[in-house]
């Protein structure tokens, strides 16, 4: 690209490492890393319970660990949308 033209997306090639797009994005939707986060370690520890699980049976714990991944991921989600539209309506300043 020339020095002449401007660029079509100033914001996304001033930064040109991988690691400053993805703290910009952390900054962006904080709570979508943390439901991933929070999926990795709930199926981790239900893969470390699978072998202490007693007599239960395999699917029934599988079936549990999924439902609880599923739920902190969604609970998670909830948060950050909630957290927009308070960012969005309530603190935003009425023009």
């Amino acid at each position: 690209m020339s020095s002449g033209q401007e660029s079509v997306f100033p914001e996304y090639e001033t930064e040109t490492s991988q690691t400053a797009k993805l703290l910009r994005k952390f900054k962006e939707t904080p709570f979508v890393p943390i439901g991933m986060a929070g999926f990795a370690v709930l199926v981790g520890y239900g893969l470390y319970k699978l072998k202490h699980r007693g007599d239960m049976k395999m699917s029934l714990h599988l079936i549990h660990v999924r439902v609880a991944a599923q739920g902190f991921v969604v609970g998670a989600l909830t948060c950050g949308v909630l957290y927009s539209m308070f960012q969005e309506h309530v603190m935003k300043p009425k023009e």
